[in-house]
């Protein structure tokens, strides 16, 4: 770890497959120490296809970076490509793709922040919303 506070902590992760299980055992770490367990599995879902993402596209060192707020908790993941991630038709049979939908039923809110040296891209879960409500009946398209 690199730097840590009672609401926040970082972590530099090398672009290595590994990284995605670095990266969801220090969210759920973090959330357990925040009593935030709760949350926990969403998170680290999110966490893992948010990191995959920068590993298949940046193949650039990683920040992890996790904050607990007010009415949750914050992750981003920061990394040095400039390139915004962005939902592209595919197949029904098709493997990969789906990260971006998840965070966009799943999280509260997400987003992409861009800068000269890269991009992060982070997402929100409240303590007081269930992130799997209404799961039963959702499509395989992006909500609305």
């Amino acid at each position: 770890m690199t730097g840590t506070t009672a609401i926040s902590a970082s972590w530099a992760l090398p672009p290595v497959a590994r990284s995605a299980v670095e990266a969801r055992r220090h969210v759920r770490a973090m959330l357990d120490d925040w009593d935030l367990g709760a949350l926990s599995d969403v998170a680290q879902l999110l966490t893992s296809e948010v990191v995959t993402n920068s590993l298949l596209h940046a193949r650039s060192p990683i920040r992890l970076t996790v904050e607990q707020t007010k009415s949750g908790v914050r992750v981003a993941v920061t990394d040095a490509s400039i390139v915004a991630p962005a939902m592209r038709p595919r197949s029904q049979s098709a493997t990969t793709g789906r990260g971006l939908l998840l965070l966009s039923r799943l999280a509260d809110e997400w987003n992409t922040e861009l800068s000269d040296g890269g991009k992060t891209v982070w997402f929100t879960l409240s303590r007081d919303r269930d992130p799997w409500e209404g799961a039963e009946s959702w499509s395989d398209e992006a909500p609305r």
